[in-house]
């Protein structure tokens, strides 16, 4: 009997904390606002908009394989990839998919997808790239915050290989061509003596 009692005070005590906790689809309206608050941010150029969302601790990892660790890392990555003269991006889009509802553990959440991404390049290189994603969050004081977010995309088949192809392509057809050009002149000269 004495156990009842116990369980019975263990389970009120218990409840509040329990009816707080948001229902899932609550949660998963929580996290669609976040990604798309971030997605307008970067659209905008604004990244600011982006560290609000970010925890303390966040480990980030785009595709160049860099690893940023905390917001103020993560803000110098935006401003020497996308400010200033020494920038390498112009201009970049994501259109981030989710492949399926975010997987909760507590307050803790993992989503992955995939983006098919558009990047304009200071060099003038325009090219769209479809990369893999995954991100880790936490709930703190009632939102979510990132944790850590890697993307990835494709190393064997990707636009950027293909342009760098192309250049060499195009590097190894003018090559032949000047050689070509040389050996027809050696050899004109040599049937004229």
């Amino acid at each position: 009997m004495r156990s009842y009692y116990a369980a019975a005070l263990l389970l009120f005590l218990a409840a509040p904390g329990l009816a707080q906790a948001p229902p899932a689809a609550q949660l998963h309206d929580e996290l669609r606002r976040m990604r798309d608050e971030i997605l307008a941010a970067i659209d905008k150029g604004d990244v600011e908009g982006v560290l609000v969302h970010l925890h303390r601790n966040v480990i980030f990892t785009p595709m160049n394989a860099e690893v940023c660790r905390g917001p103020e890392q993560v803000r110098a990555y935006f401003d020497k990839m996308m400010k200033g003269p020494g920038r390498i991006v112009d201009r970049v889009h994501f259109d981030l998919k989710v492949d399926a509802l975010t997987d909760f553990y507590g307050d803790t959440g993992i989503a992955y997808g995939s983006s098919d991404d558009r990047y304009k390049l200071k060099s003038g290189m325009d090219f769209a790239i479809h990369t893999r994603w995954t991100c880790s969050l936490v709930r703190e004081n009632g939102r979510w915050l990132i944790t850590s977010f890697q993307s990835t995309a494709n190393v064997f088949d990707n636009p950027i290989l293909d342009a760098a192809a192309k250049r060499r392509g195009w590097f190894l057809a003018g090559i032949a061509a000047i050689m070509g050009l040389i050996l027809g002149v050696l050899l004109a000269r040599r049937r004229r003596a």
